[in-house]
């Protein structure tokens, strides 16, 4: 905390913004909400940031008590990032500015993402509503990244790991999937030219892609 500008301000909200207020602090603390990542992974979560920010960030997140560093045991044995408990109390954060953020008129909502963002968005969005009656468990993989998803009775939970015993998997690339959830592009087409793979239940996908609505945009005023 040496040397930053504090807001003269004994409101907790202030201090909390001087915690995580600065650019690229909370999308940090996006990227490590979903479980600890080495530094290279996070530059490739952040790819707008400069590796010099990110570390700076860290640096302060850390030396806060939201981040801490942890070093693997064999044989991965590499050193790694991660929220610590209270660090973790953020996602509610993040979840309700990223629904507030997701009202704006002037949100791209097909616009590049991160697996970990788009996975987080999905926790935001998901409609109890539109999953009445569904239950089934949803296999997410892109890449070296796996996630197990799964509905029950209005009730929606996805957390990384292995999703093999799941209903039905998407294997493909997280830009996909943004495009077919909130842009334009359809499921078969994406499918048909090869951008996205769908293993089991295809009707079980095509029914988890439709639970997570965007909500209706602000009203600017006049």
């Amino acid at each position: 905390m040496a040397g930053k500008r504090s807001y003269q301000d004994g409101c907790a909200a202030a201090h909390a913004l001087q915690l995580v207020g600065d650019r690229w602090a909370l999308l940090v603390v996006r990227e490590l909400l979903l479980g600890p990542k080495r530094f290279t992974d996070l530059r490739n979560g952040l790819p707008g940031a400069a590796p010099n920010v990110i570390s700076q960030r860290l640096r302060e997140l850390e030396a806060s008590g939201v981040v801490r560093r942890r070093t693997l045991g064999p044989p991965a044995a590499s050193k790694v990032y991660e929220l610590t408990d209270w660090g973790l109390e953020l996602e509610p954060v993040v979840i309700a500015l990223g629904r507030w953020g997701s009202r704006s008129p002037s949100m791209l909502h097909d616009a590049p993402l991160s697996v970990d963002a788009l996975v987080l968005a999905l926790r935001t969005l998901f409609s109890p509503a539109a999953a009445r009656g569904l239950t089934g468990s949803i296999g997410l993989r892109f890449g070296l990244d796996e996630f197990a998803a799964s509905v029950s009775d209005g009730q929606f939970h996805i957390e990384r790991g292995d999703a093999a015993a799941a209903d039905a998997t998407i294997v493909g690339d997280s830009a996909t999937v943004n495009e077919i959830l909130w842009g334009e592009r359809d499921l078969d087409d994406a499918v048909k030219e090869g951008a996205l793979q769908v293993e089991g239940d295809t009707g079980l996908v095509r029914r988890f892609l439709e639970l997570f609505p965007l909500p209706e945009p602000a009203a600017l005023a006049d």
